[in-house]
């Protein structure tokens, strides 16, 4: 079936405790906290949840233990695994679910202990016949070879590179809840421990734990609920591999295609975005989304950012929570990314806000640069 723009909207967003969890806590522990204040901040109760959309590393069958550990009975559930993008992915299908009436309070989700837990608790890495006998350290390897690539094809440089992890640092330094609190510059990026060349550990996402929750219902009800509503306009996704070395072009992601399905159906191109929240992984991820999703040409990224456009103040504001970079990242990102997209489009961002912020792209990247999945949102002044 073909979803209507904006049918639906997002009604609630919350994260679970983040951080560093001490406590004993669970990644099932961190979705019901994430869900529960989710369902506070959009006015509605568990027993309201119809609707059951997550993915998560450290629990198979998700929405089946997550239905028995909440207690509800919902009438549709979907765990689609795409990595960091299956959160984006399943913006899309509950959408689709409330329209074909199969569900009308869709609640998405996802938790991770990875920082206490470390290796212990997490998904064995894939083996493949092409990659594995060499031994790379993934995912870093995967994505320093495609940084590699960018600078020997494009002129691409670490400075480069580093003046978008600064940019994301200054942004979590106006975000309270976020892990850094240090000021960040080029140099030190430079300077700091080699990962994986050209990838130094601040070019780096950050490893923590945390969860969180969006709830999502029909544009109808929403317009009743507690917060103002926040309209799905647009929706794109797509795949390209599962190992990097099956990747056709390592500067040109699936984001092509994700971004040009999502602005289609949404109804608007680059210019109109006011806020962009894109997965940053590393450093190079959030040069080839502004790449792929048009902000600039193919191979432009470097100087594009090098003015800091990318900061608080700039031109173009980029991952105002502090990103994966600096404010959170437990193994799979795409739900934060939705969550401050909700909250620009609110106005609720408190000192990291965008002025005049009605609409808000979010990115999803999972694998190695294997899965990119767009959601575009807006505010009512955009339906």
């Amino acid at each position: 079936m073909s979803v209507r723009r904006g049918s639906c909207a997002i009604v609630g967003a919350a994260e679970s405790d983040l951080g560093q969890v001490a406590s004993g806590l669970s990644p099932l522990d961190l979705m019901a906290q994430g869900i529960t204040r989710a369902l506070d901040d959009a006015g509605l109760a568990l027993s309201d949840v119809d609707g059951l959309f997550g993915a998560a590393t450290q629990s198979r069958m998700l929405t089946l233990a997550l239905r028995e550990y909440l207690g509800i009975d919902p009438r549709y559930g979907d765990s689609t695994y795409l990595g960091g993008s299956s959160f984006m992915s399943h913006v899309a299908h509950a959408q689709a679910a409330i329209e074909a009436g199969l569900c009308e309070v869709a609640v998405i989700t996802y938790g991770s202990t990875q920082r206490s837990d470390g290796r212990s608790n997490t998904r064995a890495p894939d083996i493949n016949p092409y990659e594995t006998p060499f031994k790379p350290f993934l995912p870093s390897s995967a994505y320093a070879l495609a940084a590699s690539r960018h600078m020997h094809e494009f002129g691409t440089t670490r400075e480069h590179l580093a003046e978008i992890a600064v940019a994301a640092r200054e942004w979590a330094l106006l975000n309270p809840k976020a892990w850094e609190k240090e000021p960040l510059t080029i140099d030190k990026v430079l300077s700091s421990r080699m990962v994986s060349y050209p990838l130094t550990v601040r070019d780096c996402c950050l490893v923590t734990d945390g969860g969180g929750a969006i709830v999502m219902t029909s544009a109808a009800r929403a317009r009743d609920l507690k917060k103002p509503p926040v309209y799905v306009l647009g929706c794109g996704e797509s795949a390209s591999h599962t190992a990097i070395s099956n990747m056709s072009d390592l500067t040109r992601t699936a984001a092509i295609k994700s971004g040009q399905l999502a602005y289609a159906q949404a109804g608007v191109g680059p210019k109109d975005v006011n806020v962009r929240e894109v997965y940053d992984a590393f450093t190079l991820t959030t040069l080839l989304f502004l790449e792929d999703l048009g902000f600039c040409a193919k191979g432009e990224g470097g100087a594009f950012v090098s003015d800091g456009k990318l900061r608080p103040g700039g031109s173009l504001p980029t991952n105002t929570n502090g990103g994966g970079l600096s404010y959170c990242h437990p193994g799979m990102y795409g739900l934060f990314l939705l969550i401050e997209a909700v909250r620009q489009v609110r106005g609720e961002s408190g000192g990291r806000q965008v002025k005049d912020c009605n609409i808000a792209l979010a990115h999803g990247n999972g694998g190695v640069l294997s899965s990119q999945a767009t959601v575009i949102l807006g505010s009512a002044a955009t339906v």
